[in-house]
């Protein structure tokens, strides 16, 4: 597979992501990091930072408004809710899983 075809495939992958976690308003981001150790914010940092390795400076609202498909903001005004205790414990054992397994 030539480079440029792969850079259209993984950008569609990408963009069929995003328009997955708009859709699951229901999946919370605390829900994403215990399940799978990233969320959306993640996502729209990383997105900022390959930009900037572009020489590409995006804001960190404006990349999350990429990924959330609205203003972060309004986002968590309409979709987020309060984490309940059990998800804060699972969220505390999976950092500290994490820091363990990476120094």
């Amino acid at each position: 597979m030539d480079v440029k075809t792969r850079t259209e495939l993984e950008a569609a992958a990408f963009r069929r992501l995003v328009d997955h976690l708009r859709v699951r308003t229901d999946v919370q981001n605390l829900d994403l990091m215990n399940l799978a150790g990233f969320c959306r914010n993640c996502l729209s940092r990383w997105y900022r930072e390959e930009a900037a390795k572009q020489g590409i400076e995006i804001p960190d609202p404006k990349a999350r408004e990429i990924v959330y498909g609205m203003p972060y903001d309004e986002w968590k005004a309409k979709h987020q809710k309060e984490a309940s205790p059990d998800q804060k414990k699972q969220f505390d054992k999976a950092m500290a899983e994490q820091k363990h397994k990476h120094g």
